[in-house]
């Protein structure tokens, strides 16, 4: 749902989404733009908590970086502000917990939901990429199906699909991390 007569800076969303008559909403800011972003659904939020779980629990092992799940803003260098539903960013990045993440994850995890309006997530892939994210996973649950994005040498993301048999890689973002795709929605069945 967009509600604005202008477009707001990534400082002015921050003072937005701090008042108290939102602090029970949710929202993003794309290119200046404010979107209310919808409550997830139980299936949705089930495949957050355990994709952010298996990456939280990998990461803790090894003392990575940080996970957080889909309660957190990651403020972008180009000003666009995004929920994504687990993100990991690594020690390198950011040594200690901030009091807001000013910097693209690692890794980003979307789940597409009935209520993603249209282009919504390749403006997120792309969005993320742009400012630095070297992974991200998009998990649609109805078609049970991963798609992999990174970025390629000289601008722009490739795709990889992966279905129900596919394997997850963390790639140079978390080496040897691993998970199964059947495994993210198994509790479908």
């Amino acid at each position: 749902m967009v509600f604005q007569e202008r477009l707001y800076t990534a400082e002015e969303f921050y003072e937005f989404v701090n008042r108290p008559e939102n602090k029970d909403k949710w929202y993003e800011l794309y290119r200046g733009v404010i979107y209310e972003a919808i409550m997830p659904s139980p299936i949705h939020a089930i495949i957050s908590l355990l994709i952010a779980k298996v990456i939280s629990d990998f990461v803790t092992k090894y003392n990575l970086g940080h996970v957080v799940g889909d309660v957190c803003h990651f403020y972008l260098p180009n000003g666009d502000t995004f929920i994504p539903d687990t993100a990991f960013v690594s020690k390198e990045r950011q040594p200690t917990i901030p009091p807001k993440f000013e910097l693209a994850p690692d890794l980003a995890v979307e789940i597409v939901s009935p209520s993603n309006r249209p282009h919504e997530i390749l403006d997120k892939v792309e969005s993320y990429i742009e400012c630095g994210t070297k992974l991200v996973w998009v998990v649609y649950p109805d078609d049970k199906v991963v798609d992999v994005w990174s970025p390629v040498e000289g601008g722009g993301q490739r795709k990889r699909k992966l279905d129900i048999n596919g394997v997850l890689d963390g790639e140079d973002v978390l080496p040897g991390f691993k998970l199964p795709v059947r495994q993210i929605f198994e509790q479908q069945s």
